[in-house]
């Protein structure tokens, strides 16, 4: 997978298309990953002690890979991500202007 967990993206598809975030968790296995403020669900907290009340909670779930572009430092808009090799080292680079990530 390409993306990383700090990544600035923006959605291209969905209920929360063009809305940009940052990464927050990335599930390798399932291809998808975890942005904040975005795709946001509500889920009920039981209380965890006598005599305390149970709470409604925001909970940002899981997002698709596939759904999500790389925010271009240059232009501020969506980018593919290519490798390009500089020196010794591979770096991650955008495919629109060929910024380093």
């Amino acid at each position: 997978m390409k993306l990383k967990k700090g990544d600035n993206v923006i959605v291209i598809t969905g209920k929360d298309k063009g809305k940009k975030g940052k990464i927050s968790r990335v599930l390798v296995a399932e291809n998808k990953v975890v942005i904040e403020t975005i795709n946001m669900m509500k889920k009920a907290q039981r209380p965890r002690k006598s005599g305390e009340k149970g709470q409604m909670i925001n909970v940002a779930m899981p997002i698709h890979a596939s759904n999500v572009m790389i925010v271009d430092p240059k232009t501020g808009k969506g980018s593919r991500i290519g490798k390009k090799k500089i020196g010794d080292k591979m770096v991650r680079v955008t495919r629109k202007s060929d910024q380093e990530i």
